[in-house]
């Protein structure tokens, strides 16, 4: 405790990082200081009746994403979920196109080329769903009729969006740690009291169940949270040696070294990508409802998307067939085992038994592949188990099946919980606590290293290092 404190002590004493630091916490502040201010025109009493229905629904993921701004109808209601859609866009793109693909890798100035055209399409984006999400306030009865609503909607909520990306950018750019994590981060963070509250409120109920509910459910969140940690510091180290060579008239090289691979190489982004893609088409399905009576393929499309929340089966099966899907592809951008081999023979690096070159890559490939099966795996278990303990899991929907075992879990004793869940906020969610705890780490191992390069301990003393998800 002493050391950690020391090392909080230390982080003030270093004029550049304590600089860094505040300059963080002060635009984190603007943020949250934008959550309050609400966009022209809002009818706030019928919003809340709004969100008493709605709430349940995928909206409450892109509730998530905004920090509790949309369901406010803030100036930055749409929060980052833009921005994360247009690098979505971006990175594939960059797979199907030859010319973005050779711009991404002609270095920082190919890197800054692509970042702005995202800014670009994140206007687009932020445009586009803006005028869903006025046309969706107006026919609610949220916001007056007429085309002055929507298109003053449509620039307050486009303009926010704008200028939370920007802070994204310059916390990234002169802060500490990635700013478009730091304001999620900080979104979900607000929102725990309340499900905190929540937990308070059931002990005092005094029922025993509801007791050994909420103990559960805390003994399970810090058994996943310690999971998560333990699996992000985790590495597979694959030994690497130099041979010995000439440089003018020095002789370097012969050494023996380790490259350390993540098990979880992606991180939290395919389960930020995953979301992101399933709150899309919510804003166009709220907006335009079918006319009452209506049986044509639009209102059953609607229908079904109404009952498309955490506890449906199909969504759960969307959801981590994205999840998986966005690791694989995510990992494949950020390691590229040609680039890597190709490098390590350029100086003279090769790993014992295995030839320089093409032999090197497909080795590379094939323990890649099965880190990223394992990382894809643990993530879509980490979304989906908190989930269930508190939304449920509706069996009754699953397809020949279904019905047999929604007898079956209702009429046992201790599985009657399953199709309903606990009833607790999304704050405890398996997505919020890979956000947090992952964007934690991150922020604290850049945090360390800032310490450790201006040679103090870090935080955890002179023993070792806390290593973020990115290594």
């Amino acid at each position: 405790m002493e050391k950690f404190l020391a090392a909080v002590r230390n982080m003030f004493n270093v004029p550049d990082l304590r600089r860094r630091i505040f300059f963080t916490l002060g635009l984190l502040a603007v943020y949250r200081f934008g959550a309050h201010v609400t966009a022209p025109g809002i009818n706030i009493q019928r919003l809340e009746e709004v969100w008493r229905d709605v709430a349940g629904t995928l909206l409450g993921v892109l509730d998530l994403f905004s920090g509790g701004n949309f369901r406010t109808i803030s100036v930055f209601a749409l929060g980052v979920t833009p921005y994360i859609t247009a690098s979505i866009i971006l990175q594939l793109m960059t797979v199907v196109s030859p010319a973005l693909k050779k711009l991404q890798e002609e270095g920082e100035m190919g890197r800054q080329k692509i970042n702005q055209w995202t800014r670009y399409l994140t206007v687009v984006l932020a445009a586009i769903q803006t005028s869903f999400v006025a046309h969706w306030l107006q026919v609610n009865g949220v916001g007056a009729p007429g085309w002055g609503f929507r298109l003053s909607t449509v620039l307050t909520l486009t303009t926010g969006t704008i200028f939370v990306m920007w802070l994204g950018e310059q916390i990234t750019e002169r802060g500490v740690g990635n700013g478009i994590s730091l304001l999620i981060f900080a979104g979900i963070v607000i929102g725990l009291p309340n499900g905190i509250q929540q937990v308070f409120t059931r002990l005092r109920g005094g029922d025993t169940m509801a007791t050994i509910g909420v103990f559960a459910m805390l003994v399970a969140m810090v058994l996943i949270i310690a999971f998560i940690v333990y699996v992000e510091s985790a590495r597979r180290k694959i030994p690497v040696s130099y041979a010995k060579r000439h440089v003018g008239r020095q002789i370097v090289g012969g050494q023996q070294t380790t490259m350390p691979l993540k098990i979880n190489m992606g991180g939290v982004i395919p389960v930020i990508f995953a979301s992101s893609v399933l709150s899309m088409p919510q804003s166009l399905f709220a907006a335009f409802p079918p006319d009452a009576g209506d049986k044509g393929w639009w209102a059953r499309i609607w229908n079904f998307f109404q009952t498309f929340h955490a506890s449906d089966p199909y969504y759960e099966f969307f959801f981590l067939g994205l999840i998986i899907f966005f690791t694989f592809f995510y990992v494949s951008i950020v390691f590229n085992v040609e680039e890597v081999a190709d490098n390590l023979r350029k100086h003279g690096g090769f790993m014992p038994g295995i030839r320089p070159g093409r032999a090197t890559a497909e080795y590379l490939n094939t323990i890649l592949t099965r880190l990223t099966v394992v990382g894809a795996v643990y993530l879509a278990l980490v979304a989906f188990v908190p989930q269930f303990m508190l939304s449920g899991f509706k069996v009754g929907r699953l397809p020949f099946i279904g019905q047999y075992i929604d007898a079956f879990v209702t009429t046992t004793p201790g599985l009657g919980w399953i199709p309903e869940g606990m009833g607790y906020q999304f704050y405890f969610g398996g997505t919020s606590l890979l956000i947090l705890v992952g964007v934690a780490m991150d922020t604290v191992a850049q945090i360390e290293a800032q310490l450790v390069m201006r040679n103090y301990e870090g935080f955890l003393g002179g023993g070792g290092r806390l290593r973020g998800r990115r290594g």
